[in-house]
């Protein structure tokens, strides 16, 4: 029999599948249900920095005062009274997630800025949470903020969430960085205990015939985990932090890559969210069957086996990588005239 376990944020997992974020956690039998096909730990949907400012009223005045004057802007806000559940209730949430299973349940707590509201996170801690995964959900569109600057603003909000908290934390980033290597370090002196790579940016759509943006889902396809695998394997070994990979998780051979690529699990949303909860079982058994007949023994053996930590100058590879490319695609091309 083949082990499959491993370890992340601290704990030991009896397997690397970890069903993601997503609105399917707000049910706690959905939950029951992913532990009964294999999951090995859940993140539990978001908790966002705008519902615990409206439950305080400080979002709530500043979005209705003077609505006659600025109605318009009002309408790129969602209802966050309506959104998911509030912030009470997420709490007792985890408390009845804590209770119907016995595979770890990390929080996830989504916000930017810093100030009050990350005192959430210390409440979430003591609900029961086996560990948070704090969502820094941010896109940049002012011209005024540069890199270093928005940088800055991650590392400082992380920094106060991990003062506050003694379960582990684990951040979940965007692509949309300079210099990826070097903030993942600086995150990791910070001594976040995870990273998530990547957040996956829904880009909003254009109505022609009403003349507004609307939002758009799209769930992601294998074809997206090739830039988490690159990533994921260029860091492998040269950072302390626990590697997550979220995005183009589909299959059991998307979960021997990230394995091999260095990370500790593979997160899983949209395969599930189209095929079903059941689709856990697959990917575990058809995960199973591929060490065995790999003739791996375990997950953590393969581990970090495809990374770039012992390549002298990484730069250098994906230089070489680049230029193969580019000369297989000419010889396509010349065959195909």
């Amino acid at each position: 029999m083949v082990d499959l376990s491993t370890r992340y944020l601290g704990m030991h997992l009896t397997s690397p599948l970890v069903c993601s974020s997503s609105p399917l956690m707000q049910d706690i039998d959905n939950l029951r249900r992913m532990e009964d096909a294999g999951a090995a730990a859940v993140v539990l949907h978001s908790l966002f920095e705008e519902q615990i400012t409206l439950e305080s009223q400080d979002l709530d005045h500043h979005l209705f005062h003077g609505s006659e004057s600025y109605a318009e802007a009002l309408s790129y806000f969602p209802d966050m009274q309506s959104y998911g559940i509030g912030p009470d209730s997420y709490l007792e949430h985890i408390r009845r997630a804590k209770e119907a299973v016995a595979i770890p349940v990390i929080a996830s707590l989504n916000g930017i800025s810093t100030g009050g509201w990350i005192d959430w996170a210390r409440r979430i801690q003591d609900a029961g949470a086996d560990a948070l995964e704090l969502n820094t959900y941010f896109i940049a569109t002012d011209p005024a903020v540069s890199g270093g600057e928005l940088e800055a603003m991650y590392l400082e909000l992380v920094r106060d969430v991990k003062a506050k908290l003694t379960i582990p934390v684990a951040v979940k980033l965007s692509h949309f960085f300079s210099a990826i290597p070097h903030f993942c370090a600086a995150m990791d002196r910070l001594g976040v205990d995870g990273l998530v790579l990547f957040n996956r940016f829904y880009q909003p759509d254009f109505d022609l015939e009403t003349l507004e943006v609307t939002p758009r889902l799209t769930l992601s396809s294998p074809h997206e985990l090739l830039l988490r695998l690159h990533w994921v394997a260029i860091m492998a070994g040269r950072i302390e932090a626990d590697m997550a990979v979220t995005g183009g998780v589909h299959g059991a051979t998307d979960v021997v890559k990230v394995m091999m690529a260095g990370a500790k699990v593979a997160m899983m949303t949209s395969a599930i969210l189209e095929h079903g909860v059941g689709h856990i079982a697959t990917v575990r058994a058809d995960l199973e069957a591929w060490l065995v007949s790999h003739e791996y023994p375990s997950i953590a053996l393969m581990q970090g086996s495809m990374s770039q930590r012992k390549v002298s100058e990484p730069a250098a590879f994906e230089r070489a990588n680049y230029m193969k490319v580019l000369r297989h695609g000419a010889w396509s091309r010349r065959q195909r005239a």
